[in-house]
């Protein structure tokens, strides 16, 4: 047998850790047969002198080889190559050499009642500035803190349980500490029990249906309103009426006369910064539509996704903090308040409707991402996410001051927007008949990724020349230049 230590090479500035590496190089000469099966391997002493490394490294290599099964280790004897080595190479199901690929369909039947994908992800141009929706800005997300909780984490000696199954209904750490949170930020005196963590709000808007809605019950929404919503629903079952918004939020008007002629399931809102229009339900109306609610015992989805993020003056408090009835599903989300990549929402409701929810979400989830949980808790608990949101605000409040005064500028007369208390996006509209499919094509084009104005209005074949522009992921020099672009783009069409 070949002397080991002559035959593994080591690099220890590879990002493989050493004691892989030389597990991985003792695997590859058995596979290869330099290494016999029952062969004895040197002592951890003995070959970490040999490799210039620490004892602990190749014990840490002998550990690995043994759990893999490529070694056998016998007390005062030593460690010795497998008599029987694992069988890594996958056999093959049948000897049918043409098999060599999934089918491209099922030779079962697929029901395709889910329809097309309608707003597919598409990863963005690379070295574009993009206009997008209205999201915060990733940059500005307090990772370190958020890694300094793992971190944390990892010397915890109970870190272990977070890592088995828990709770469908989240991280009992973190629905306190939210309960807390919302008492304080948003009026609402909610117990933990009334809490429901999910994957973001999406998710918390998807159960709500499936538990509600039944096939042909009617769901009040908004248009133009959000179609992520009105997805869910749809694909409940539900049978949606259209409502028109104005200056001052939905139009209850005619919420009431669908009410008088229809037996309402749900109404869908977005109360802060309407989802597309930018627009805040006044006071007044908020309260008559918790009578309308009371009246025709339909329950009302709240969600308050950016309520955290208002420039202007003091937000109004929620519907659910007024809610005496129990009427009003509250659902929010820290993919805003940090990054959407952190996928944490949450549904605060009346006990009885959040039992049905988390039955339902551990089934199709089973539960959250413990870890991720805690550590938000923690975040909250310490004042993390306070002190981010107070620096968040101020500088978007900057980028949206920044952008209004672009577009008057640059854009003057060809354009027609107001100036939106908060959130993360501008609703304008392009003057004299500009199509905004031209605009956006013209500007992919120079560089500027921008909406379409396609995804807004129910109906999207309805021609209309309105977008959102994204104010919050840009910095001021990305905010001219973009601005700069479209102006260019505009005068193309």
């Amino acid at each position: 047998m070949a002397l080991i230590e002559s035959i593994l090479s080591i690099n220890k500035e590879s990002i493989v850790p050493v004691y892989q590496q030389i597990a991985n190089g003792i695997i590859t000469h058995i596979r290869r047969g330099t290494l016999k099966p029952e062969s004895a391997l040197p002592g951890s002493r003995a070959l970490a002198e040999s490799l210039h490394v620490h004892r602990k490294t190749v014990v840490a290599a002998y550990d690995e080889l043994y759990a893999q099964s490529w070694v056998d280790v016998y007390p005062r004897k030593g460690i010795f190559v497998a008599k029987k080595l694992p069988d890594v190479s996958p056999k093959p199901i049948t000897d049918d050499k043409h098999v060599n690929a999934i089918p491209a369909k099922t030779f079962f039947d697929v029901d395709d009642r889910h329809g097309t994908l309608i707003r597919p992800y598409v990863a963005p141009v690379e070295n574009n500035i993009i206009f997008n929706d209205g999201f915060p800005d990733t940059r500005l997300a307090p990772v370190e803190l958020l890694m300094r909780e793992y971190r944390r984490f990892a010397n915890y000696r109970f870190t272990p349980k977070y890592l088995m199954y828990g709770p469908e209904y989240g991280s009992e750490n973190l629905r306190n500490e939210l309960a807390r949170f919302l008492s304080e930020t948003r009026g609402l005196h909610v117990n933990p029990e009334n809490i429901l963590i999910t994957k973001g709000a999406q998710m918390a808007i998807y159960l709500i249906a499936q538990v509600l809605l039944s096939k042909n019950d009617v769901a009040i929404v908004a248009d133009p309103g959000y179609p992520g919503a009105n997805e869910v629903f749809e694909h409940a079952g539900a049978k949606l009426e259209l409502v028109p918004v104005d200056e001052f939020g939905m139009d209850l008007n005619a919420v009431e006369d669908i009410c008088k002629k229809k037996k309402v399931k749900l109404l869908y809102i977005i109360p802060h910064h309407h989802r597309p229009t930018t627009v805040t339900f006044c006071a007044d109306r908020r309260m008559r539509l918790l009578e309308l609610a009371m009246k025709y015992r339909f329950a009302i989805i709240e969600d308050d996704y950016d309520y955290d993020f208002h420039y202007a003056s003091s937000p109004i408090l929620p519907l659910a903090s007024a809610d005496y009835y129990g009427s009003v599903i509250y659902v929010g989300s820290f993919c805003k308040t940090i990054a959407p990549g952190i996928r944490i929402g949450f549904v605060a409701a009346p006990q009885n409707l959040i039992t049905q929810l988390a039955k339902l979400r551990k089934i199709i989830d089973r539960q959250g991402e413990q870890l991720l949980e805690e550590a938000i808790a923690n975040m909250l608990k310490n004042g993390d996410i306070g002190r981010h949101l107070k620096k968040a605000n101020k500088i978007y409040h900057e980028r949206r001051d920044a952008l209004c005064s672009l577009l008057n500028d640059r854009l003057g007369n060809r354009v027609s927007f107001k100036v939106p208390t908060g959130g993360f996006a501008i609703w304008m509209e392009y003057l004299n008949g500009l199509d905004a499919r031209l605009v956006a094509e013209k500007a992919a084009e120079m560089g500027l990724t921008i909406n379409k104005g396609t995804d807004y209005f129910y109906d999207s074949n309805v021609k209309h020349s309105y977008i959102r522009l994204g104010f919050a992921s840009l910095n001021l020099k990305e905010l001219e230049d973009g601005v700069d672009i479209l102006d260019r783009a505009m005068k193309k069409v």
